[in-house]
């Protein structure tokens, strides 16, 4: 019996919490935000809690009052981006380059993300902060290139993350990530780190508004179409 005690599986909501847990809870609160079940200071309040909950259980807590959180999934949520873009879908020519050359550049706060970006840095540093960006397109190339330099890219969490390149005694580095929502922008990262370093990861807790603002002009015109009839 003593064996039998000591070797029972820790209850579901006393596991740790990974990454893909707090995603899963954090679209959940994304989604009731959307539909009005949570005002904008309950789902800042909610996600805070969530980045900082530990196990399982804690973060049901936030979610158990929504009704999302009680559906059993049919499939697959969402498909998963491309690698890589299509062919002709970016053009070749940027729209913006940052540049910084023995100092530093960056580029974020609310500003307008086009298609496609160049970001170099020889002997310098390059910030480029899409987290409170407009996405414009759905598709966009970051094409980083660091040369004895640093090149950092921050994203929203709620969008799909790619990255193709290498290093060359130096680090290139693309955290995957996948959106739930098959209209949300796809960043693609393609570079090269020589005798430097390339980074790409989402930022916790900031989300690209406009999505948010798709998804309730879309409650709204249903609603509409209901009260139509």
């Amino acid at each position: 019996m003593d064996l039998q005690k000591q070797h029972a599986p820790t209850p579901a909501a006393e596991l740790r919490a990974s990454d893909a847990d707090r995603d899963r809870v954090a679209d959940i609160l994304r989604e009731a935000l959307a539909e009005g079940r949570l005002t904008a200071d309950e789902h800042a309040e909610r996600v805070d809690g969530v980045l900082n909950a530990k196990t399982v259980g804690e973060l049901e807590v936030f979610v158990r009052d929504l009704p999302a959180a009680h559906r059993r999934p049919a499939g697959p949520a969402y498909a998963s981006a491309p690698s890589r873009p299509g062919p002709g879908a970016i053009p070749a020519e940027a729209d913006a380059s940052v540049v910084a050359v023995f100092s530093s550049a960056m580029r974020r706060g609310r500003w307008r993300a086009g298609r496609r970006l160049h970001a170099y840095a020889v002997f310098g540093s390059v910030e480029i902060d899409l987290s409170e960006a407009v996405f414009e397109y759905q598709q966009v190339v970051i094409k980083a290139v660091s040369v004895f330099g640093d090149v950092q890219i921050r994203v929203p969490e709620n969008v799909s993350l790619r990255g193709t390149g290498g290093g060359v005694l130096g680090n290139f580095e693309v955290s995957p990530l996948d959106s739930a929502d098959p209209e949300a922008p796809v960043v693609y990262v393609d570079g090269w780190a020589v005798l430097g370093n390339v980074e790409a990861r989402p930022r916790r807790g900031k989300l690209v508004a406009d999505i948010l603002e798709r998804v309730q002009d879309k409650v709204d015109r249903k609603l509409r179409r209901h009260l139509g009839h």
